[in-house]
This record gives C-alpha cells, structure tokens and sequence, in this order.
C-alpha cells in the first residue's frame, strides 16, 4: 500500500514538472521571436485556463495525504491546469524562479500578466521578498493579470476564473498583517468590511476575528523593535471592535506576552511598557489595583477567560469597551 502511495506521487509530481518545463519553453519561443511573441503568450494563456482532463486528473489527483485532493481544487466541479500549478509552485518553489524570469521580460507584452496572475497567484503570498520594488510589480502584475480574466469572464458570461476570484481571501489575511505598518489604521472599518466570505467563518468568526488573529501572529514575528512598538500602537485603533471571546482572549495573551522580561518574546523595556499601554486602553476592564504603570498586572487570571459557557462561545459576541 505504501509502495502505490509513492509511486502515486512519484507520477504526479513527475507530470506537473513536465508541464512546468512545457510553460518555461514556451515563454522561451516567445521571448526569441518577436513577431509571434503574442500568439504564443495567448496559447500559453488558453493552455493554463483548460479544463483538466480525465486521465490527467487520474495522474494529478490524490486523496491520500500531503497529495492533491479533489476537493481542494475548482469552482462548481470545475478544475483548470492554474488551478493545480498555482498549487504546485508552492509545493515546488524552485520551478517558479526560471519561468518568473522568463515573465520579467515579456512584462510588456499581451497576456503576460495573466499568465503571472493565473500561476502565481498563490505562491505570491508565501514568498519572502525582501526587495520591497520587486514586491510591489509582482503585486501590481497581480492585481493587472487578475482584473484581465475577470473582464473575460464578464464578456463571455463564463465563470471560468472564479477560483481565481476566490485568492482575494490570501489578500485579505495578508494586508491584515501589514495594514497596522503602512500607516493605514484610518481605513480599518472599510478595509473589515471588504472582507470576503470565508468558508471556515463559523470557527473563527467574523472579518474582525480574522483581522485579528492575523495580527496576533504577526506581533509574534516582529523582531525589530521600532516595527513593533508602532504596531503596539497602531493596536489602538481595534478598540470598540466586536470580537468572539477566544479571539479577544488571544490578543489580550499575545499583548501579555510583551509585558515580561525574558523569553519567549525578549522584549525591552520600552516594548514593555508600549504593552502595558495597550493592553491597559484595551481593556480597560482589566481590574489594576495599586499596580504602578510597567508592574506586572494579572491578565493571565481568571478575568480573561471567556464570561460564557464554552458550548456558547461560538454564538456569543465579545466587545471592547468604548
């Protein structure tokens, strides 16, 4: 049984490299010859949006685990070559660099930036970039290739790249991490209420959850400190916001995290007290006694769990106080 488990997935990480190598050829006709470089980037184009065939979908897909599985793909029942090589290039990073390289120089050119959009679309949110420029032209090629194969879709009345539509929930979870950085808090309402509809909302909760949470997890990546103590408090601005307890519950244990000396987080004194600042105008429920500001106050105690039953917890609201 193990034995046709790897040999499953032997052939179909064997084919979708071959169909990457096909992509990278093709992107290499194009760039040597001028006067068919966009009837090749078109069939390119055509050739990524087909439907998956039968026997090409009996060697891609899986239902066995760390393998693609059928319900991980397609809108409707419908599955499409990018769908399953936007997958790929996260699993396989070192397949993307040559065709990206590639796409660079045929910015330019007709149906480039839909070719980018349809393959990349999901290993654009998983790449460190450290050149903020190249960051910004792979966003903006995005956000370009994205609008193109949607106004096809509108022309033809077709719905053939609505999964692609569905890559605004990775957008969404993205800018939530850096919104509080670039200086955008004041856009916050709007931004929460542009949040799309995600299909795990009933565990998580609502765009401010999710908001949240994001930011949590951001908050514990931060290493260098100016960084951090401006989202300490750009944090401010989530006061009056309507959370589930547990979401509430583990902003108020991430900010707590800040407040000690010592590992896990490190944090300096000034860090510390940034902390105390938030959580203090957060929360200001949090009985403080005597406690002078940069004292240890007690919000890991019975106070931060949630006021109602836990079997309730996912129908009950939580709010800041104003």
């Amino acid at each position: 049984m193990q034995q046709q488990i790897a040999s499953s997935r032997s052939q179909s990480s064997a084919y979708l490299n071959a169909l990457s190598l096909e992509i990278q050829k093709k992107l290499q006709r194009a760039l040597a010859s001028p006067s068919q470089r966009r009837n090749l980037l078109q069939e390119l184009f055509a050739d990524i949006a087909l439907e998956v065939d039968d026997r090409a979908k009996d060697i891609i897909l899986s239902r066995e685990e760390d393998a693609i599985a059928h319900a991980e793909y397609g809108v409707n029942g419908r599955l499409c070559f990018y769908d399953v090589l936007a997958d790929h290039y996260i699993r396989v990073p070192k397949n993307v660099q040559p065709i990206l390289d590639l796409i660079v120089q045929l910015w330019s050119q007709s149906f480039a930036s839909h070719i980018f959009a349809l393959l990349f679309q999901k290993w654009l949110f998983e790449a460190q970039l450290d050149n903020a420029d190249v960051q910004l032209r792979y966003s903006s090629a995005l956000v370009e290739g994205a609008t193109n194969v949607f106004w096809m879709d509108i022309q033809s009345n077709t719905r053939g790249f609505q999964s692609l539509f569905q890559a605004q929930r990775d957008l969404y979870l993205l800018l939530s991490r850096f919104i509080f950085f670039y200086n955008s808090v004041d856009k916050i309402d709007s931004f929460v209420k542009q949040c799309p509809a995600f299909p795990n909302a009933f565990l998580v909760g609502g765009p401010g959850d999710i908001l949240v949470i994001e930011l949590t997890d951001q908050l514990q990546k931060l290493k260098v400190e100016p960084v951090l103590l401006h989202y300490l408090l750009q944090i401010k601005v989530l006061r009056g916001m309507e959370l589930r307890m547990a979401t509430s519950t583990r902003l108020k244990t991430c900010l707590y995290s800040f407040t000690s000396p010592g590992g896990p987080m490190y944090p300096t004194r000034v860090v510390r007290h940034a902390a105390w600042d938030a959580l203090d105008f957060l929360f200001p429920e949090q009985p403080k006694g005597n406690a002078s500001f940069g004292q240890r106050r007690d919000y890991s105690s019975h106070s931060m769990q949630p006021k109602f039953p836990l079997h309730m917890e996912s129908r009950e609201k939580k709010f800041f106080h104003p």
